[in-house]
């Protein structure tokens, strides 16, 4: 991996995080005026589109993406994703972009966490300390009103757990499967749970509102390209760190566009969450090297 190519995966990280940003702030938008199932459904159509067009032209073709040993768990994660993201936009129609990706940050500490009774994995007590030390953060970020929990500040965490969990299954089935047989079951699978689910729930649009519609579909797509090209060029562990500029431009769009405020509790919540996140990264480059 040269140095100019990990530049660019940078570059692309950044871009990446940008158009995803944006694609949360039109779904915040759309699902304040329209039921989540229905959104996500026609988001899913295009999505599904997009998957298909990448696994006809890899090596193999789409008959190639379709063979997997692991039917059920491909499914699954299907499923687990779409579920995810009915939640996770839920939760920007409840509380707001800015706090619903602070809490969400904390996703990759669920991974480190849970890396061990799914995948096997030891985890020492370094990474317990940062993962103790992120949900700290989480809990200053909830910082209750009047001494009790919003019951709304469960939902970006459940958010979180639903990703984390679809992560560590991804992970695990990238033992036997590739990653563009991965992919093409997420789309397709995906697409079919939405739209059983979200045919119910449909209900008129209007024009400019399917405008938006649109743009919400092509940024979603345009993400998913820029993130495949991310890893494309660069290693995982340079780009990662900056994933977590999703929330500053996400925070940034909800401030503007939604007259979101930006508490100071949020703010050192999400630093504390950001800091344990990159330390547990770095301790997993750490492991990668010894073996």
């Amino acid at each position: 991996m040269t140095e100019q190519n990990t530049r660019l995966g940078i570059w692309l990280m950044i871009l990446t995080t940008f158009v995803f940003a944006i694609q949360d702030g039109i779904s915040r938008h759309v699902s304040g005026e329209y039921n989540v199932y229905m959104v996500v459904m026609i988001r899913y159509w295009f999505f599904a589109a997009f998957v298909m067009a990448v696994a006809a032209r890899k090596a193999g073709g789409l008959r190639g993406a379709v063979r997997t040993t692991q039917p059920v768990l491909q499914i699954f994660r299907g499923v687990l994703l779409v579920a995810e993201i009915w939640v996770m936009i839920s939760a920007f129609v409840l509380l707001g972009l800015t706090e619903s990706h602070a809490v969400f940050t904390v996703y990759p500490l669920l991974i480190a966490a849970l890396s061990g009774p799914i995948l096997g994995e030891r985890v020492g007590w370094k990474r317990w300390s940062a993962i103790g030390v992120g949900f700290v953060g989480v809990v200053i970020i909830l910082q209750p009103t009047g001494g009790v929990f919003s019951p709304l500040a469960a939902v970006p965490l459940l958010a979180a757990l639903m990703f984390a969990l679809y992560g560590l299954l991804t992970r695990y089935v990238a033992r036997r499967d590739s990653a563009a047989t991965s992919f093409f079951w997420t789309g397709v699978s995906g697409a079919i749970t939405a739209t059983a689910v979200g045919a119910f729930f449909w209900e008129p649009m209007s024009g400019p509102d399917w405008g938006w519609m649109i743009v919400l579909c092509f940024t979603g797509t345009a993400g998913h390209f820029t993130l495949i090209k991310v890893y494309e060029v660069a290693e995982a562990s340079a780009v990662q760190p900056f994933a977590y500029l999703q929330l500053v431009f996400a925070a940034t769009i909800g401030m503007t566009l939604f007259d979101e405020t930006l508490r100071p509790n949020v703010v050192i919540g999400a630093a504390i969450i950001v800091a344990a996140g990159l330390f547990t990264l770095w301790r997993e480059q750490l492991a990668q090297k010894k073996t």
